[in-house]
Parts: C-alpha cells; sequence; structure tokens
C-alpha cells in the first residue's frame, strides 16, 4: 500500500477507536476526569484497569463513531485540559507504580482560540519534559493517525508502536501541502514525502514495532502489552527514564 492509501486506512469511517482496545484489551476499567485547574475533555480517555491481572493507567484520545459523538469527542483534537488530564494520570501512576499504556489516533491538538488561550503549546510542552522523566514504564500504541504535537504529547514512551496501517507524522498531509505547494489538493504528493507509514518509521528508528492488523490484532496487541509490563515489572525507575531518554537522542543520529 502507498503512504495515501494508508492514510485513508487510518482515517476510514470502521476502524476501531480506542474505545474498543479500552473494551478488549483490559478489564475493570474506571475513568477518571478533569485536570484539577480548569475542566474534563471528553477527547481525552485517563483512567485505571487490569491487563490481565496488572494494574495499569490507560491513557487514549478518542475520536468518536456517530456525528453526535465525534462533535462530543471534538474528533480527537484535545484541547490544554485534556493533557493536563493525561499527565495528572501519569503521575499517578508514578506514584503507585503502574505501567502506563497509551493509544494515540488524532489528527492533532486543538488549535482553537480557547486552546490557545488556556496554554495549548505549554500543556504539551509539560507532557514532554515530564514524561521523559517518569519513573515508570510507558507504552504508546498509535492505532490510528498520529498527528504533530498532539500525539507526540502521549508518546514519549519507553517503546512506541504502530498498527501496520496508521500513520504518524509532524503535520498533517494537508497542512504539508498547503505550506509547500500552496495547494492542499496535493495531499497524495505530501503522503509520499513525509515518511508517516510504519515501515518508514521503524525503519528511521522512531518506532520500534509494527503490530500487523489481521483477525489476531486484538489477541497479538494483548500479549504483546502483557510481555511490555512483565519485562519491565522489576526495572528501576531511574532506568527506565535513562533508557527513556536515550531512546529519543538517538532518533535521527546517523549510524555507522
Amino acid at each position: 500500500m502507498t503512504a495515501f492509501q494508508r492514510l485513508k486506512a487510518a482515517r476510514a469511517k470502521d476502524r476501531m477507536t480506542s474505545v474498543d482496545y479500552i473494551d478488549a484489551l483490559f478489564t475493570d476499567f474506571c475513568e477518571l476526569h478533569g485536570d484539577r485547574r480548569f475542566g474534563d475533555d471528553a477527547a481525552i480517555i485517563a483512567g485505571i484497569a487490569r491487563l490481565n491481572a496488572t494494574p495499569v493507567t490507560v491513557i487514549a484520545i478518542e475520536k468518536g463513531k456517530t456525528i453526535k459523538d465525534k462533535s462530543h469527542r471534538n474528533f480527537g483534537m484535545a484541547h490544554p485540559e485534556g493533557y493536563r488530564t493525561a499527565l495528572r494520570q501519569m503521575k499517578l501512576a508514578e506514584k503507585f507504580n503502574r505501567p502506563v499504556i497509551c493509544l494515540v489516533d488524532t489528527s492533532g491538538a486543538y488549535c482553537g482560540i480557547g486552546a490557545e488561550e488556556r496554554g495549548q503549546g505549554l500543556a504539551i510542552a509539560e507532557n514532554l519534559m515530564e514524561m521523559m522523566a517518569l519513573k515508570v514504564p510507558i507504552v504508546t500504541v498509535l492505532i490510528g493517525e498520529g498527528g504533530s504535537g498532539g500525539a507526540l504529547a502521549l508518546a514519549v514512551a519507553n517503546e512506541v508502536w504502530m498498527l501496520e496501517n496508521a500513520v504518524y507524522s509532524v503535520i498533517s498531509p494537508e497542512g504539508c501541502a498547503s505550506i509547500l505547494w500552496k495547494d492542499s489538493s496535493r495531499v497524495e504528493q505530501a503522503c509520499d514525502c513525509l515518511n508517516m507509514t510504519a515501515e518508514d518509521l521503524k525503519e528511521l528508528g522512531v518506532i520500534d514495532k509494527i503490530i500487523c492488523e489481521n483477525s489476531a490484532l486484538l489477541r497479538v496487541l494483548k500479549n504483546e502489552l502483557a510481555h511490555f509490563v512483565l519485562k519491565n515489572a522489576a526495572t528501576d525507575g531511574m532506568q527506565l527514564a535513562e533508557q527513556r531518554y536515550q531512546r529519543f537522542r538517538k532518533i535521527g543520529v546517523p549510524h555507522d
């Protein structure tokens, strides 16, 4: 499949969203709301659950399914309070030594006036800084779109995985085409330039694993998550933070 075909697959109307993965992968999920500063953000689902018998913190970006639900979820474009809610749950996970599992599906953070007034850039930057030093294991799975800082704010992880038809990019292809060629219709050409597919990003070292989208997807993903949690269960917190830091320091560095 071409990069443009991957993009269309990632945006498909019948594609599973975060709520589907939460229902399928976890038990005893209890959602926790609000950032204790401004309010709640329906684009972010965050709470505690069990992965098999292990308590974990789950943080997901939800686009919604029906038109009404999509509007309620702001089409998966989170406000600052959403990212602050996510960070609050991460800090609680650190306090109680729970692994953090993030599910990302967003075209990007919301760029409306209210979001900017409430510190959208600062909220994302704080997440990047705090996640880098968090002393519990973090794994992020890109299940659909991964757009710009809105996705990266939940993707400073020890391991970053992608479904094979997901995309991950510094900008939307439409935005890229508008900037480079002043023509948003050249989206297919932009897709080829952005190296946004799972295969491209695995080769560049931006992601660590590609999850095949077949009939065994949910079983494989659950097993992989359980293995990640078990593998890192006894790892020292400082070591986890250092491994995460070094992982990102190596991105873009040429190898001999």
